[in-house]
């Protein structure tokens, strides 16, 4: 198997990288490359954070700490005093990559001991977890990222990708953008997304190209006519990082956009499920086929494994899954019991019903989000929905709906008739609470912690 140092010396085409010049990365990534490797010849590589804005000077940066074999941590430049402290914490680097805003005066400048072997794969960690307050880095490796392409070219069946990237590079979705490219000799076009947003667009050919967004993103998008347009020529506009609304897909097969949902998570290097744009646009609904290189099973709570169309816990085997989280590695890790519940349908394809954790138990009655979200947005009263539940010494939670109206004058009592002959009683919400904007992160994940706090404070302090 190629390391990532062949990779990087056999890299003498010049155009691979649209808007930049492919040579300045050689030359960074190579001139890196060499001063690590002279640090790391007195004994342990040296744990770099890496939190360059600059997207040629991250990729450089980071190809050449892969080569070097150094433990590289990806980080989030934009992250806050608190969160910084938190990494600071738990990596103690010895270099720090671009300086990110926050990090000054963090860290004391020592030099520690690396935790982790002189490996003949460089460990990769990434970051998880961010929305929910607590940082935590999934361990992955060259090989793990490697399975993750293999296995997506051989589902699309391709020998190159070409990929647009509009998403953060230290973030699983935008890093294996570069990765599918790099390994398959494609070519990358990144852009930030506001540019793309105000018109300002690249030149490049949309249908040899993959694009990957998250649900705001395609809204957004699908709100101007001129991108819209654009957004439909590309060869496939993957999407996935949280879930997508109905009313959402629906408008996206509406103007032809090659649309392939996914499913996937930074511990399996990105996606493991993707339904196909072909059979998007014929109008299946679902997250799509498992790829080559991972298996789903779906358990009741007994671990016993369910037939086709039953709901239950997913467990995911994968060659991408991650080690572990940082510090802690798992040797052999075979498989992955995630939060989400689902079922696999006759054609084998991956359909997600809700997660576990956010199960709500209203009256003895089990409560899946999802479900009541989907029906609320098809409504088309609302921009934006999440559903909660709430303490409750009598039926132990209440359902609550906090919500961003799409009209001033939209009340919760028109959206509660609509959904009278949709769902049953004891779904549909007791309290509704409309605000300006819900709490999401940048891959439009909500912030269910912060939702709750907001809950907590307008039950106890309600508007009259």
């Amino acid at each position: 198997m190629e390391r990532p140092l062949d990779y990087l010396n056999n890299l003498d085409r010049d155009d691979w990288l649209i808007g930049y010049h492919s040579c300045q990365f050689n030359q960074i990534a190579q001139e890196l490359y060499l001063e690590l490797t002279q640090l790391s010849a007195s004994g342990t590589p040296p744990k770099i954070i890496l939190a360059e804005r600059e997207p040629l000077r991250f990729l450089a940066s980071f190809i050449a700490a892969c080569a070097a074999n150094c433990p590289i941590f990806l980080c989030n430049p934009d992250w806050g005093t608190q969160e910084w402290q938190q990494v600071f914490d738990l990596v103690k680097p010895d270099i720090i990559l671009g300086m990110a805003h926050g990090a000054q005066g963090m860290g004391n400048g020592n030099n520690y001991q690396c935790p982790m072997p002189n490996a003949q794969c460089p460990k990769i960690m990434i970051p998880t977890g961010g929305s929910s307050g607590q940082i935590k880095f999934a361990i992955h490796t060259w090989e793990t990222l490697t399975a993750s392409v293999q296995g997506f070219t051989e589902y699309f069946q391709l020998k190159q990708v070409n990929s647009f990237c509009m998403l953060p590079l230290y973030h699983v979705s935008g890093l294996m953008q570069f990765m599918r490219s790099f390994i398959t000799t494609g070519q990358l076009c990144i852009q930030p997304f506001k540019a793309v947003e105000s018109g300002q667009i690249l030149n490049f050919k949309q249908s040899e190209f993959f694009i990957s967004l998250v649900p705001t993103q395609l809204q957004r998008l699908l709100q101007n006519l001129e991108l819209t347009e654009w957004l439909s020529q590309f060869n496939t506009v993957l999407l996935g990082g949280a879930p997508a609304w109905s009313e959402l897909l629906e408008k996206a097969r509406f103007h032809r956009i090659r649309l392939a949902p996914t499913y996937g998570m930074t511990e399996t290097a990105s996606q493991i499920a993707t339904l196909k744009p072909d059979d998007f646009l014929s109008g299946k609904i679902s997250s799509g086929q498992i790829l080559p290189h991972a298996k789903i099973t779906i358990c009741n709570q007994q671990g016993e494994i369910l037939n086709y169309n039953q709901i239950g816990n997913i467990t995911i085997y994968a060659q991408s899954l991650a080690l572990g989280y940082y510090p802690q590695t798992k040797k052999n890790q075979a498989d992955f019991q995630v939060d989400d519940l689902g079922f696999l349908d006759d054609q084998g394809h991956l359909n997600i019903v809700g997660r576990k954790s956010d199960k709500i138990i209203t009256g003895g009655e089990n409560i899946y989000p999802a479900e009541i979200e989907s029906a609320i947005q098809a409504t088309q009263m609302v921009a934006d929905i999440c559903v909660i539940g709430i303490p409750d010494k009598h039926w132990g939670q209440v359902l609550t709906a906090i919500y961003i109206p799409k009209q001033s004058d939209t009340s919760a009592l028109k959206i509660q008739t609509l959904l009278k002959d949709k769902l049953s009683k004891f779904k549909i919400p007791k309290y509704w609470i409309s605000q300006q904007n819900l709490p999401r992160n940048s891959q439009g994940k909500i912030n269910r912690q912060q939702l709750q706090q907001i809950a907590t404070e307008f039950l106890h302090n309600p508007i009259t």
